[in-house]
């Protein structure tokens, strides 16, 4: 028998008390990796409107050094965080110029292993007035966003003995309940929760590896956990202590990662990977302490690292890699895991929801506009955005969509303002 998940009116309201008890909203900004909520929807934005054959207009663009750490937006300022030689650069810009309002340099560590480029991976978040990046090495520091000025920094990497992994390391950081999450993937202790003013450890939890997903929100029974893919689990855990809600297997030994951050949905988690790792839809039961595996394969939504969107009982992303063949574009039901269609050869691409619209940029730097419909698909506007590699988070915020490109050790932060 078919069942249908429900998305409880106040899901997006939970994620937004989240943001605003950490001070992370004005208006339409993108604070985070994936935005506000950490699920890729803008909110706060205006329908999405189909842009001329020229494509949208190139408001402003910047100089970058190496680095796969996209762009946030808070306020008037685009924080950006790459490397140029042996530092690793964290930038203010304005939103409308792309003029440079502060720029604060901290000495790089981290000298590559499978991919040359040797930057940061892990995208900026700002929580109320600080700035937090979190670098290749497992360096971890916090500024202030008005000046740019350091607050603190921690050695994490060399604190808990963290291994950089295949290419450095590069989960996303989470704040939450004055505590800043961090998926170090030490030896002894794998998630860590620091006093967000101090830097200061106030609890560990597990002994797992890193990953290069980004942690998220899960609200179950109206109490918010923090919820982790690490390199081969699922973790929920409360925040403030770091006691452990549930874990689950999910990942494969050898050369895989798990790159996608989990998808809460009401009392449901979405897992994806690829490398025969495949998808799940979990059932969260018993507040969360126990759940059912809903639905899982291989060949329903298997991503690599880009995150699917959640939208109308469906979810729209990527199944494919980058590295082998050309990902497809798919729209599957959300209580069975059905492939209601598929665009094939659409390429690896991240994507962000407004409405009922989202924008897709792909790794060959084309930028698209699709309609979220679970029917068919249906593509309202396409532009080539970029001549290089675009595989960033990129971000939108009031009608401007920000994303960067990577060519050798260089790239370039540019703005578009979308009609």
């Amino acid at each position: 028998m078919q069942r249908h998940i429900k998305i409880p009116c106040g899901y997006l309201a939970t994620f937004f008390l989240v943001c605003t008890s950490c001070s992370f909203l004005w208006g339409g900004d993108w604070p985070q990796g994936l935005g506000p909520s950490r699920n890729g929807i803008a909110q706060q934005e205006k329908p999405l409107q189909a842009w001329p054959a020229s494509g949208p207009v190139t408001a402003w663009s910047h100089t970058l050094g190496s680095g796969f750490a996209g762009p946030i937006v808070v306020g008037t300022k685009v924080i950006v965080f790459h490397r140029v030689d042996d530092s690793e650069r964290v930038e203010a810009l304005d939103a409308r110029s792309g003029k440079v309002i502060w720029s604060q340099d901290f000495k790089a560590y981290y000298r590559g292993g499978f991919n040359p480029d040797s930057g940061p991976r892990a995208t900026p978040l700002v929580a109320g007035n600080l700035v937090f990046v979190f670098g290749a090495a497992s360096d971890l520091h916090c500024l202030d966003l008005a000046t740019g000025k350091p607050k603190w920094s921690r050695t994490l990497g060399q604190d808990y003995q963290a291994p950089d992994g295949y290419f450095g390391a590069g989960s996303g950081l989470l704040v939450m309940k004055d505590h800043v999450l961090v998926n170090v993937g030490g030896i002894k202790v794998g998630i860590v929760g620091l006093d967000i003013q101090s830097g200061k450890t106030v609890w560990e939890a597990t002994a797992e590896k890193a990953s290069y997903s980004s942690p998220t929100v899960l609200s179950i029974g109206g109490t918010n956990y923090a919820l982790f893919l690490t390199r081969m689990q699922a973790i929920a855990l409360n925040p403030v202590t770091g006691k452990l809600l549930f874990s689950t297997p999910f990942g494969k030994q050898g050369p895989t990662v798990n790159g996608a951050t989990p998808v809460a949905i009401g009392n449901h988690v979405f897992l994806t990977a690829s490398y025969r790792i495949g998808a799940r839809m979990l059932e969260l039961v018993q507040d969360g302490k126990n759940f059912e595996i809903q639905w899982s394969g291989d060949d329903i939504l298997s991503s690599q690292y880009t995150t699917p969107l959640p939208h109308d009982g469906h979810l729209f992303g990527i199944h494919g890699r980058e590295d082998i063949g050309v990902a497809a574009l798919r729209c599957i039901d959300m209580a069975t895991g059905k492939v209601q269609w598929e665009k094939a050869n659409f390429g690896v691409a991240h994507t962000i929801l407004v409405k009922d619209k989202f924008l897709a940029l792909n790794t060959a730097g084309e930028l698209v506009l699709v309609k979220a419909n679970s029917s068919q698909y249906e593509e309202v506007a396409r532009a080539k955005v970029s001549a290089s590699t675009t595989r960033c988070f990129p971000a939108l915020s009031n009608g401007y969509f920000y994303f960067r490109n990577n060519q050798g050790n260089q790239g370039k932060l540019t703005a578009l303002k979308l009609p």
